[in-house]
């Protein structure tokens, strides 16, 4: 899975890194290396969560109907 990632520079220096398609997932680091291997491990962690939520929240069955 391929995702874009925004770098911004840090005001005390470094840099942080968020993902606008996973809301709230970002992650910092000293250097564009570092942002980006954390934001990385942030974004996969990300998906693991949803995925257990959307588990959870998976109904019993789904139906068609028509209106």
């Amino acid at each position: 899975m391929k995702l874009k990632v925004v770098l911004h520079p840090a005001e005390e220096g470094g840099f942080w890194a968020e993902v606008p398609a996973l809301p709230g997932c970002v992650s910092e680091g000293d250097t564009l290396e570092e942002v980006l291997t954390n934001i990385r491990e942030a974004a996969e962690g990300w998906l693991v969560v949803a995925a257990e939520r959307i588990a959870v929240l998976a109904p019993d069955h789904v139906v068609e109907i028509e209106v």
